[in-house]
């Protein structure tokens, strides 16, 4: 088609096999919107296409992607704010007739239905980071590590270290929304036995995971970094199936030093018991 619509916060540039969106920097364009600055979708990633009336003299032109097709959506889970949809196109009321002529034109052309075995739009790059209540994530496009902070990290999390998870070793990842009560950001395990049912912690208390609050985890960061682990995982599961372990990283010695003295704090506090503290201890000073 090789035509462009401008609508409010995007551009959709009509290609012959697919729409490329690209989004606008305002200030009052969504952040997730910023943040993911343009994204191709193939035509083979399209379910179907709507022109529905939007609010305040608009009309509003959706693409409904097919199940499984992209992993931004797939992360998000239905979580989105209407506003912060990535398929929306708002456009002014009176260019109706335009957008109905290009919603005619997609359909036309769209031939897949259902769930795809893979991704079809692209994730968002690695590396990728943000700040959690309790720790910094960080996905460097071949594992997911967490950093505790020790004004917000549980002495679970805090007995059990700073965590480093090989892509090879998981088997998705969960996300709950910040702007929800308890959001959290969660890696699954690989080959986990659902038969087993085993108890899964809350997400304060899992090493495998982060929580988010006012400030810590915003969409437009924790969505994105959910995306890219989820699409590395797949890729990743579907050429190396046997998990690789990775080394830990020598740390800093002003760090570990930081983490031995709140250790000790949790000691005295009554939360780390003796042996606990001992070993802890031993184990951070073999980081060195």
């Amino acid at each position: 088609m090789g035509d462009v619509l401008a609508g409010f916060h995007a551009t959709w540039e009509f290609e012959s096999d697919s729409v490329l969106i690209r989004y606008e920097r305002g200030i009052r364009t969504p952040k997730l919107f910023q943040a993911l600055g343009e994204r191709r979708v193939p035509l083979a990633a399209i379910e179907s296409v709507t022109l529905t009336p939007g609010r305040r003299g608009s009309v509003v032109l959706r693409l409904e992607p097919r199940a499984g097709a992209d992993p931004l959506m797939e992360a998000a889970a239905g979580q989105l704010k209407e506003g912060c949809d990535p398929y929306r196109l708002v456009l002014p009321a009176e260019r109706e007739t335009l957008a109905e002529y290009y919603a005619d034109e997609l359909r036309a052309l769209l031939t897949g239905s259902g769930r795809t075995e893979r991704f079809l739009v692209a994730p968002p790059e690695a590396p990728l980071h943000f700040k959690a209540y309790d720790g910094k994530a960080s996905f460097d496009g071949e594992a997911v590590s967490f950093r505790w902070f020790w004004t917000g990290a549980s002495s679970a999390k805090w007995k059990a270290g700073d965590q480093r998870f090989p892509v090879a070793g998981l088997g998705g990842v969960e996300w709950r929304s910040p702007e929800v009560f308890d959001g959290y950001l969660r890696l699954l395990p690989r080959d986990a036995d659902a038969s087993a049912a085993p108890a899964v912690p809350q997400a304060d208390q899992d090493p495998a995971a982060v929580v988010f609050g006012l400030g810590y985890g915003p969409v437009h960061e924790s969505l994105p970094f959910a995306a890219a682990v989820a699409a590395a995982v797949r890729e990743r599961s579907a050429v190396a199936p046997v998990p690789v372990p990775v080394p830990a990283p020598r740390r800093d010695p002003a760090d570990i030093a930081e983490r031995i003295r709140h250790l000790g704090e949790l000691h005295q506090q009554g939360l780390v018991t003796d042996e606990e503290f001992s070993s802890k201890k031993a184990e951070l000073l073999a980081q060195l």
